[in-house]
């Protein structure tokens, strides 16, 4: 069954201000995909992807909820200690299910190939050519130890597209301040049930559904 798309980022753009005011928000809720669990095959499986997205992304979703909802009332009552002792649970949540969200919308089952456009020209003059690019990218995300994220990011102070890895949940953005663009999950999760430990072999095929029309949209988007 299809799954539609909600938009990227939309249910994750209100977060908890650290040691403000909590915001006026609903809560959270786990966004549809734009495609089909078995839509990514046979470079992702229908397996990975519904494990994936119905079990561990809707449980940073849940459990963001929880965390907001229990630093509200610490906000309410003065508690800074028990505020504080909710960032870690903020950021891990919060960060799974931002980063999630981009992720989704980043494959494609008509992904694939090459970029075009001006997300092409800032490739190759960032990184001297797509292959040099798709290289350390690769390299990155192979190189993260443990849990945690490939990605590439939009330095809007220099103005010029970076490479990035991010440990566990961590959120690009929050904790680098570059603007995500295209994120790799390399979360054994992501991957194992097909690949087993062979991450290599996940990122290789990864790039067969990399959606690069939303890649671009998304860089045309922060460059404004």
């Amino acid at each position: 069954m299809l799954r539609r798309f909600a938009a990227a980022g939309r249910s994750s753009a209100k977060l908890v201000a650290p040691f403000g005011c909590l915001v006026s928000r609903q809560k959270h809720t786990l966004p549809d995909l734009p495609y089909d669990y078995a839509a990514l095959e046979p470079h992702i499986n229908a397996e990975i992807m519904q494990l994936h997205h119905s079990k561990h992304h809707a449980t940073y979703v849940n459990n963001l909820n929880v965390a907001e909802e229990k630093y509200k009332e610490a906000l309410a009552k003065g508690d800074v200690t028990t505020q504080v002792s909710l960032q870690p649970a903020l950021k891990f949540n919060g960060g799974g299910h931002i980063n999630h969200t981009i992720f989704w919308t980043n494959l494609s089952p008509n992904g694939g190939g090459e970029p075009k456009g001006e997300l092409m020209e800032a490739i190759k003059r960032d990184f001297g050519s797509f292959a040099n690019f798709k290289e350390k990218l690769t390299a990155v995300s192979v190189g993260v130890q443990g849990s945690g994220w490939g990605w590439l990011g939009y330095n809007k102070e220099q103005g010029r597209l970076q490479i990035a890895a991010c440990a566990n949940q961590d959120p690009l953005q929050g904790t680098t301040g570059l603007i995500p663009l295209l994120g790799i999950d390399v979360w054994e999760h992501a991957y194992y049930l097909q690949y087993k430990n062979v991450r290599p072999d996940y990122l290789k095929a990864i790039w067969n559904v990399i959606n690069w029309e939303n890649v671009s949209s998304r860089y045309a988007t922060c460059k404004k």
